[in-house]
């Protein structure tokens, strides 16, 4: 997501489109933008990517001063147009339209609530709970009812706010999502990641901390904090997968934090039994030429990468992430033939893609394949804005590394600790783990099956609540 706010008018409409591009890897399932227009808000969103659905604003002249946008893929909704954000209301707080990024974890406990009240839904979204606490708030203006309702929500909820012609940005008091905040001359940018600002050559910016919430109008910018947490829970997710590896998320180069989760995950493979190191593109980089590096071993690239493919994760079925796999990547014969392949990916989550995978490299011709995660097992779901699914997809949860392996096809695999990972990021106790230790910062809505599901592995954590190891 992003937003920008100019003190003299600009094509803003035109200005959202590069940064919401370059957060193209957030999500692909849709993409729209809100921006005043003559002291009303005009909202232009549909299902496809930002180039198809957004390359209209590229053409034509259209002069203001603030403009919010969103990429999405659903994590709580499904890919439904009426999903599609930014959403926008009307009600008696004034015009407000937003973009968020991230979960609400008590969700059903507040839906509940307002639908007792005669709350109507438009949406199967949860962001438009934050409108309706807002719109229902007995506070006498936008800002406190904003405030207000912050305080009742829980989970992940960075995201940016039109409120007449002014711009707010909220992080929310754990961090869990990033958010960066940038000036250039007249021109104040907002967006998910650092790579966003700096395609409008915006290099002076910030973290929105946690908690903050900053406004941004004609009168200038000021920020105010929400209660404060006592340590931060930001997702480690973003840094093993999710941001693009040219970024920064949370004060810390996604690159090197790559390349040191996979030069921690070489030291600790006794086996080293490679001929080479093959990335899985593009997440899985570099982590593998930090692999490479610590295992003093040949790097290349086995696989290429269709990069007009979606990213298969983020697919929101099995067969459509089947199909993205075998579109986005394909084997490179002379590199792989007759050796023995390391293969490092990120993550593994229902193994769906890592036996596609496996298979295109041992049909290339590999004498073997030996899986590498650079991230440890995923054993629980996440409630806070990445699509983690039920206990009972992840295949950690029903089989050993060993089991995985015949599954899949590999001749081994390995994951990295949850100790090596803490170790490579800084600080460690700043981040979330919850999706391989199963302890959330905050209670969350786990059913007795999922609690139960994966009963083979261990569960010692058991969805509890509590700082994260």
């Amino acid at each position: 997501m992003a937003g920008i706010f100019s003190h003299t008018p600009i094509n803003v409409p035109q200005q959202l489109f590069f940064p919401l591009f370059s957060l193209q890897h957030r999500g692909q399932e849709s993409a729209g933008i809100a921006y005043r227009k003559e002291h009303q808000t005009v909202v232009y969103r549909d299902i496809g990517m930002v180039s198809s659905v957004l390359s209209r604003y590229l053409t034509e002249q259209r002069s203001t001063t603030t403009g919010i946008g969103h990429v999405r893929y659903s994590t709580h909704g499904g890919n439904k147009v009426e999903n599609v954000q930014p959403l926008h209301v009307v009600c008696n707080k004034g015009e407000i339209a937003v973009a968020h990024n991230g979960n609400i974890s008590n969700t059903r406990t507040l839906k509940s609530m307002l639908f007792e009240e005669g709350s109507i839904f438009q949406t199967t979204s949860d962001t438009e709970l934050l409108l309706h606490m807002i719109s229902r708030s007995r506070a006498r203006t936008f800002y406190d009812a904003l405030v207000e309702t912050l305080q009742m929500v829980e989970g992940a909820f960075s995201m940016v706010l039109m409120h007449g012609d002014s711009l707010v940005a909220v992080r929310d008091p754990f961090g869990f999502r990033p958010l960066y905040i940038g000036r250039k001359q007249d021109m104040t940018v907002v967006a998910s990641e650092s790579c966003a600002l700096e395609i409008l050559k915006v290099t002076d910016y910030r973290s929105v901390e946690p908690g903050e919430i900053i406004v941004i109008d004609r009168h200038g910018q000021r920020s105010d904090f929400l209660p404060r947490q006592p340590h931060r829970r930001q997702c480690v997710f973003e840094l093993i997968y999710f941001a693009r590896p040219d970024s920064r998320v949370f004060d810390m180069s996604v690159h090197e934090a790559r390349k040191r989760m996979g030069a921690s995950l070489a030291r600790a493979d006794e086996s080293r039994i490679g001929d080479i190191v093959i990335p899985v593109p593009d997440s899985g980089t570099s982590a593998a030429l930090g692999y490479a590096d610590e295992a003093d071993l040949p790097f290349d690239f086995g696989l290429t990468r269709n990069h007009y493919a979606g990213r298969s994760f983020i697919m929101p079925t099995t067969s459509e992430r089947e199909l993205a796999v075998r579109m986005k990547l394909h084997p490179v014969r002379e590199v792989i033939a007759g050796k023995r392949v390391i293969l490092v990916d990120d993550s593994l989550v229902r193994g769906t893609t890592a036996r596609i995978l496996v298979g295109l490299v041992k049909d290339a011709g590999a004498a073997e394949v030996h899986l590498r995660l650079s991230s440890p097992e995923i054993r629980w779901p996440c409630f806070f804005g990445i699509d983690i699914p039920t206990r009972s997809e992840l295949i950690s949860n029903h089989l050993t590394p060993e089991e995985i392996a015949a599954t899949i096809g590999a001749d081994s695999v390995r994951f990295l600790s949850l100790d090596l990972l803490r170790d490579s990021v800084q600080p460690p106790t700043d981040y979330c783990y919850a999706c391989f230790s199963g302890r959330y910062p905050v209670d969350v809505p786990l059913t007795a099956e999922e609690l139960m599901a994966g009963s083979r592995r261990d569960t010692a954590a058991a969805g509890t609540r509590g700082d994260s190891p």
